[in-house]
């Protein structure tokens, strides 16, 4: 990855979805925002307790970095559903529709419209984004630990395969930051997590779900060669990312990815 710098914010990109026309990204660090105390940097989490006049100024400082495209958020909940972005605004826009509706209840996005920057709140759990530069399409997952061994990554891609005709081999995929295999102990795992997951983890129960996503993409036919990881722990990096495991109240840092024409 590439740490970029724009308008005072610091944000990593993928080398390999860099080098994609058509599509803006970034993972944006904790540093600059408006947010203080516990939430201190660019905090773009509204449930948490922080000052919402600071998250909303934070979430334009990003958009501002992602070419003025709209953010497009979802309400998060650590389970498996995937939503079109299509879907999602016409639910929006629909008549007596509550506006609520603009944020459903899911842990995955995809789009092929423009300037619609599919936006993933992250503090321990993983941003996987996927890119296909022939159907020009793009996804970003909510990927927690009950996402991942439910199974989010392969039905988001299957998702992008049904709707927009996705071959899975043409995706570009970057795994963002997140756990580490250094931190993600699980010590309830034996009730928690499948049996079948158990060759991820090691003598201390902790579990590389780095290595979990990255096999399940390549289970659906994405090429190995397609997928970058960031490989930043998000406990072990607090000075630039937000972690939930290493201190219970902060904030969330932003994950975004979109087509921009």
């Amino acid at each position: 990855m590439h740490l970029n710098c724009k308008n005072n914010l610091l944000y990593w990109t993928f080398g390999n979805l860099a080098a994609c026309r058509g599509v803006v990204h970034g993972i944006f660090t904790r540093c600059g925002g408006l947010s203080s105390g516990p939430f201190a940097g660019l905090n773009v989490g509204k449930n948490g307790g922080d000052d919402p006049g600071a998250v909303e100024q934070n979430r334009k400082s990003i958009t501002d970095c992602m070419e003025n495209g709209k953010l497009f958020f979802l309400s998060q909940v650590h389970g498996t559903q995937v939503i079109a972005m299509e879907d999602a605004h016409n639910t929006a826009n629909a008549p007596g529709a509550m506006k609520a509706a603009i944020c459903p209840e899911a842990d995955a996005a995809l789009t092929c419209r423009p300037v619609q920057m599919l936006t993933i709140q992250v503090a321990d759990c993983q941003s996987v984004m996927l890119h296909d530069p022939e159907k020009k399409a793009v996804a970003n997952i909510h990927a927690g630990w009950r996402g991942s061994i439910g199974g989010i990554v392969g039905r988001c891609v299957d998702e992008l395969e049904t709707r927009f005709g996705t071959n899975p081999s043409a995706l570009v995929c970057g795994i963002g930051p997140s756990l580490g295999p250094c931190c993600a102990e699980f010590i309830n795992h034996e009730t928690e997590i499948p049996a079948h997951f158990r060759k991820y983890k090691d003598e201390k129960d902790r579990f590389n779900f780095w290595q979990i996503t990255h096999d399940q993409l390549v289970e659906k036919g994405v090429r190995p060669s397609r997928i970058e990881w960031s490989n930043l722990c998000t406990r072990c990096n607090t000075h630039l990312l937000y972690s939930y495991r290493q201190a219970n109240t902060t904030g969330r840092f932003a994950a975004v990815i979109g087509l921009t024409g």
